[in-house]
């Protein structure tokens, strides 16, 4: 069934972006920042939780928003290449931030409007969380990008790190229930905006990475999963 393989890859991209964040929490550049991005990581794990709940019971197997989350091999993932990446610095990391937010926030805009009542839903309400993200990393890439030499210099290698990821939001798998290509122009043009005021060029590589939303993911996925799974698997039976 499309509509649950779906839900997944939006619950997955979700979780597993939440989860990479999480590991900022304690290790911020300052204890305002430090919160901030661990609210921003609860946000996504919250959204991720609201569609593996739907996910479960769409496929009515006896599966569980647990059993989707802390039970599947890493090639049943169905998340985009970009939010398993490492952190890296902050600058990487908001810039990850930036990026996936801006995606989401028109994923979520273009979502809401879907005849399916639980989807529009839980669009609607993520929607004005990623609002926030948005505006917070988007803050951040230009005080970065237009700051210091040595900040400017660590923006523009964040870029060279994460810019030929994007291009894999905007490709649309055979199980996807809107033409993800739609949302382009759009991330596009705020992605421009803000550059902009960065200082910052977006590059003229077009080679993007792909495979994430069909299972095919890099070596670090594996060792989230790793991590995130441990609980679960020692001690089945766990609940969210």
């Amino acid at each position: 069934m499309n509509k649950d393989q779906y839900i997944l890859q939006l619950a997955d991209s979700s979780l597993i972006m939440g989860h990479r964040l999480s590991e900022w929490t304690g290790h911020g550049p300052a204890l305002e920042q430090d919160i901030a991005i661990t609210n921003i990581s609860l946000d996504l794990i919250g959204q991720a939780r609201n569609f593996y709940q739907y996910a479960a019971e769409l496929k009515g197997d006896g599966a569980t928003e647990d059993s989707l989350a802390y039970l599947r091999d890493a090639n049943e993932y169905k998340n985009v290449l970009l939010v398993e990446l490492p952190n890296g610095d902050w600058a990487q990391t908001v810039l990850k931030i930036f990026f996936f937010s801006a995606y989401q926030y028109f994923l979520y805009k273009e979502l809401i409007t879907l005849t399916d009542k639980r989807i529009s839903a839980i669009a609607e309400k993520s929607v004005k969380e990623v609002s926030y993200h948005l505006r917070w990393s988007g803050e951040w890439v230009i005080r970065l990008g237009d700051g210091t030499d040595e900040s400017h210099q660590r923006m523009m290698n964040a870029l060279d790190e994460l810019w030929n990821y994007t291009g894999e939001f905007f490709m649309t798998s055979g199980y996807e229930l809107i033409d993800a290509g739609l949302l382009k122009g759009d991330w596009n043009k705020k992605v421009s905006e803000i550059f902009t005021e960065a200082t910052l060029s977006i590059p003229s590589n077009s080679m993007m990475h792909k495979g994430g939303k069909e299972g095919i993911h890099t070596e670090h996925l594996g060792h989230i999963l790793a991590e995130m799974q441990f609980l679960q698997r020692a001690y089945p039976g766990c609940e969210w």
